[in-house]
């Protein structure tokens, strides 16, 4: 990571990086994550049904989200280990890094919903905030118009927000509209291939998909190894962490 880049990182609670993986790279992900999900939505339960599909999309059943490809999937373990992926992740939080949770959003055209403000850090309730850092890989290129990030610039360095959820909706934890109205959003365009790294603490967002492109992207979450999910809101599974790599002795 350049020292341009670090400073912005520093300086605003996130950064993109474009060109870390290929184009080609890419589409065998987004084949892979494909497969996955036509296989994963025959099973689903009611339940699950209301949690996994885009309630953006009436026109068809189509798939919001999948959780810990770096765990379930061979080609997501092999990106989220990628010496060059990684390199930039030690850069942000320092070597020797696990993934703790991670999610494919799929973002489809014609109406694949947003996700409103939160931040990563109120979700996970790590041990040290500043051992977070997401790193998000656009599969597809994100744009303005298909829903890519929008950031509050400088907000890392802020609190830990109290977020709240929709009644019908109990895992969608957010920060209420009356508070992250106060915190100007800056959109982060992200070409495919690209990484988009940002600070557990950063407060963003994603506006819905009215083009008529995907807008497919995987988060991983990367923590120091000391770092622990300490006090996390949501239930999540300590079993599904793969250490990536270890501090230089």
């Amino acid at each position: 990571m350049t020292p341009e880049q670090l400073h912005a990182y520093a300086r605003d609670g996130h950064v993109t990086v474009p060109g870390i993986f290929t184009a080609g790279e890419m589409d065998q992900a987004i084949a892979d994550v494909m497969d996955w999900g036509a296989s994963y939505m025959a099973d689903l339960t009611p339940e699950q049904r209301a949690w996994y599909l885009d309630r953006g999309v009436v026109s068809a059943a189509v798939l919001r989200k999948m959780d810990n490809p770096h765990y379930h999937r061979a080609a997501f373990r092999a990106l989220a280990a990628d010496p060059r992926l990684v390199a930039h992740v030690e850069a942000l939080i320092g070597p020797g890094v696990s993934v703790y949770f991670s999610q494919i959003f799929y973002k489809p055209p014609q109406g694949g919903g947003p996700k409103p403000v939160h931040q990563d850090n109120f979700y996970f309730g790590p041990s040290d905030r500043e051992g977070v850092v997401t790193a998000w890989i656009a599969l597809d290129e994100a744009t303005v118009e298909n829903g890519c990030l929008f950031f509050g610039d400088g907000t890392h360095r802020g609190p830990v927000l109290d977020h709240v959820a929709p009644a019908d909706q109990p895992y969608d934890l957010q920060i209420p509209l009356e508070i992250a109205i106060d915190y100007p959003m800056t959109p982060a365009p992200v070409p495919k291939g690209g990484v988009s790294f940002h600070h557990g603490n950063t407060l963003h967002r994603s506006s819905d998909n009215r083009s008529d492109k995907w807008r497919r992207a995987c988060a991983l979450h990367y923590v120091s190894n000391a770092t622990r999910f300490a006090t996390p809101a949501l239930t999540y599974d300590h079993g599904l962490v793969i250490r990536i790599s270890e501090a230089i002795r």
